[in-house]
């Protein structure tokens, strides 16, 4: 339990009825969950507005209410307060409520539209594997030490990251890593964070639906390095055209890393295979169990963060010699007969592109390279033909089919990617709307030694259609169909 005055230390009070020194047994936002001595935060948000369910709370057994708009009848013995911005302040009430964890936590942050997983889980693998007790918020699972939550978002909601920091905290973790999405930084899911550390990764096509321009995507990513504190560090990919824009008006300690251009850690390619990589990080060499130019990318972040985060370099290369892919992230499975297929997430253009890419640098011959590929419904629908599009220009085949339509028809979203394929590309794409069907026909149409991808989807083990999710996982599709199980 937490007086409501401690739970709102810090915020503008604009006025106030009742006891603040009320004790408040938990906090809400959602007032479904509310329950007898909660506080209950009306949080306008994107598409509901907490003021609506302000009655609903108080019937619920709600004993405090925040907003920013006063209700019209003031309900007896339920203590009302009136602050500014209540979805921005929603995240510093939970810290405090918490105790602030992230206090007690060296907290970095991962942000950009390709490689946040990959990034935040190897810093969360490389800090276990140095014996540091670690915490991960990502999109494939929440870790408190070694135990594991199921992830429901990439960034999940303010209340819920406090929670989970406040666990962190108990079970005696040092650090935390997570994934900061760009809907998490626009919501303010962030704040009432304190931040070690920020990592920016790359800016490309994604979200449209939810920022509308790309300036405005662009402006949510460099709002998380512009509220750094000057304690932190600021590390950003000077490979990415827009890398530097996210140093502009931070206070913290402005760091670059690439492969490219001179830079405060800088990586080379030595040798590439199948199963990994030799490097050359900042003239010392590694052998990397990864493959592709992003993911010694990536590799690079995690080193250079590894760094500024005070590890000795000679250990951080030990543990990069350890590290393996992360689940669904350029994940290779190879068949009794020597056909290689690769899970990956990719679903963006630029993801397409730099898998691809990784798989060609790869190629030792006359493999073919077949492309299974989807786009989800109910997301940005003006990356559909882009996605095909940049299947079509490294693949030999190209199989357009469902990924997670959600509400949408799956004949439809084929449609609009079909869009990309230019007319006298149109013989190397079939579209399959059934993903098993699609993967099937993939592996048939390959012969020994050719690489099928198998994008989109990556760790995610189901399909969502018509609001069902159905049990579906690339991975074990197939192995069955390679008769690997």
């Amino acid at each position: 339990m937490k007086s409501l005055n401690d739970i709102l230390a810090g915020v503008e009070i604009l006025e106030s009825n009742g006891d603040l020194a009320i004790l408040i047994n938990g906090i809400q936002f959602d007032s479904r969950k509310v329950k007898p001595g909660d506080l209950f935060v009306a949080v306008k948000g994107t598409h509901v507005d907490g003021h609506q369910f302000i009655a609903k709370a108080v019937e619920l057994g709600a004993a405090a209410v925040v907003c920013e708009i006063l209700p019209e009848a003031i309900p007896s013995g339920v203590v009302v307060v009136k602050i500014e911005q209540t979805q921005v302040n929603f995240g510093k009430m939970a810290a405090a409520y918490y105790n602030h964890p992230s206090a007690n936590l060296k907290v970095v942050g991962v942000t950009g539209t390709n490689g946040k997983t990959t990034i935040a889980t190897l810093l969360y693998k490389t800090f276990s594997l140095l014996g540091y007790k670690v915490g991960l918020i990502s999109t494939i699972k929440y870790y408190v030490g070694h135990d594991e939550f199921p992830a429901t978002h990439t960034t999940p909601d303010a209340l819920q990251i406090q929670e989970l920091m406040a666990k962190m905290v108990d079970a005696g973790c040092e650090y935390c890593f997570m994934e900061v999405s760009s809907h998490a930084i626009d919501q303010d899911r962030i704040s009432g964070i304190e931040f070690n550390g920020g990592i920016f990764t790359n800016l490309t096509h994604d979200h449209l639906d939810y920022h509308l321009t790309f300036a405005e995507y662009l402006k949510a990513k460099k709002k998380f390095f512009d509220n750094l504190p000057g304690t932190a560090f600021a590390l950003t990919n000077a490979d990415d055209k827009n890398g530097m824009v996210m140093l502009q008006n931070t206070s913290a300690l402005k760091q670059t890393y690439s492969l490219r251009t001179l830079a405060n850690f800088h990586c080379k390619i030595l040798e590439k295979h199948f199963d990994g990589m030799l490097l050359s990080i900042d003239g010392q060499e590694v052998w990397t169990h990864f493959t592709g130019v992003f993911n010694a990318s990536n590799l690079l972040a995690v080193a250079g963060a590894t760094l500024l985060l005070g590890v000795d370099r000679n250990e951080l290369l030990r543990i990069l010699s350890e590290l393996r892919p992360v689940s669904g992230r350029f994940e290779i499975i190879r068949s009794p007969e020597g056909k290689y297929a690769v899970v990956d997430y990719a679903h963006t253009p630029d993801a397409i592109q730099n898998v691809l890419s990784g798989i060609s640098e790869i190629r030792t011959g006359n493999e073919q390279v077949i492309t299974v590929v989807g786009a989800g419904g109910d997301r940005d629908k003006t990356k559909r033909p882009k996605m095909a599009a940049e299947a079509v220009k490294q693949s030999d085949k190209v199989i357009l089919t469902s990924d997670n339509p959600r509400s949408e028809e799956p004949e439809q979203i084929l449609a609009d990617m079909e869009v990309g394929v230019e007319p006298h590309q149109k013989h190397k794409v079939l579209s399959i709307v059934n993903r098993k069907e699609a993967i099937k026909t993939a592996c048939m149409l390959a012969r020994p030694g050719d690489i099928i991808l198998v994008a989109g989807k990556g760790h995610e083990d189901y399909q969502e259609i018509k609001g069902v999710k159905y049990h579906f996982d690339d991975k074990e599709v197939i192995n069955e169909i390679f008769g690997n199980n």
